[in-house]
């Protein structure tokens, strides 16, 4: 059920969002030249996806965690769109695939390994990852492994309809401030 509420909430979300896509796409192309960021996340049965975002670091940024890199590599432009959390809007792609949920655990890379191995062992990727969650409402990021997974697990143990759109609600009012970056 709930992913037919994905499937009709992104396409919404897409018809509704052109405009503000294509307007921060202009704004990205002055911004960094590449406004669109795709980059390969582990997703169901960790099986590879390409996950979009709106770029929001310079190019140039070696692929690595949010928590991992540095302050520097995030554009004046980047930096509003992570605070509005704008940065989010192209993974409605990736909810419309089927790739992702709009709630689910924050689709990790490769190499972040005990994350992955924390994750396994308590069976989070065995559904779709999400763009939010309980984590994301929390302020719990990828630096912590354990608590993320532990995290991840409670809420797909306890995941309803009531508690997919409270995170979906409580993300748009603006409550978490998602991937932190080190400073």
């Amino acid at each position: 059920m709930l992913r037919i509420f994905d499937f009709l909430f992104s396409v919404i979300g897409l018809v509704i969002g052109f405009p503000v896509f294509v307007v921060l796409i202009i704004i990205g192309l002055f911004d960094t030249g590449s406004p669109i960021f795709i980059q390969e996340r582990v997703g169901r049965n960790k099986k590879a996806f390409k996950l979009i975002k709106f770029r929001t670091m310079s190019v140039d940024t070696a692929s690595v965690a949010s928590h991992l890199a540095s302050s520097a590599s995030i554009t004046k432009f980047g930096g509003i769109l992570r605070k509005t959390k704008l940065d989010e809007l192209p993974q409605l792609w990736n909810v419309f695939k089927g790739e992702m949920s709009l709630v689910g655990p924050r689709p990790n890379l490769y190499n972040q390994e005990e994350l992955i191995a924390e994750r396994e062992s308590r069976g989070v990727y065995g559904v779709r990852p999400g763009i939010t969650g309980l984590a994301q409402i929390n302020e719990i990021d990828m630096s912590t492994p354990k608590l993320l997974a532990e995290t991840d697990a409670a809420m797909l143990h306890n995941l309803t309809l009531k508690t997919y759109f409270y995170y979906i609600f409580a993300t748009v009012v603006g409550k978490g401030s998602g991937d932190r970056v080190k400073y």
